[in-house]
């Protein structure tokens, strides 16, 4: 008898379960603080994740803007390379302006 009463004295004695809700009391404040600050970083990386995408979705059409911009400058560069040109000029003065080339007696040098 004395053996097994030398065995039950090893085991630990239950807790107060009062004094273990006191404990679980005075983490609540702290437990509500990490989940809003959890929450609040979760927010914003949301919030970060769709700013980037709306910003490559905006580089893209800007992208998209700057290449035809440029194909409209080089086709425009193109066009006023063709209309500079001597021979147009001289065709159209002659047909639709009734221009000629001056004769040497209309020529003035003035020096």
């Amino acid at each position: 008898m004395a053996n097994a009463k030398a065995a039950y004295s090893k085991v630990a004695a239950p807790k107060k379960l009062a004094a273990e809700y006191a404990q679980r009391g005075d983490l609540f404040p702290y437990l509500i603080v990490v989940m809003v600050l959890l929450t609040l970083v979760s927010i914003f990386h949301v919030w970060s994740r769709v700013e980037v995408i709306d910003l490559n979705l905006r580089i893209a059409e800007v992208k998209r803007q700057l290449k035809e911009q440029q194909q409209e400058h080089n086709r425009l560069t193109l066009e006023g390379a063709s209309l500079k040109t001597p021979a147009r000029i001289e065709a159209l003065a002659k047909g639709e302006l009734g221009m000629a080339l001056p004769q040497d007696q209309q020529v003035v040098v003035v020096k």
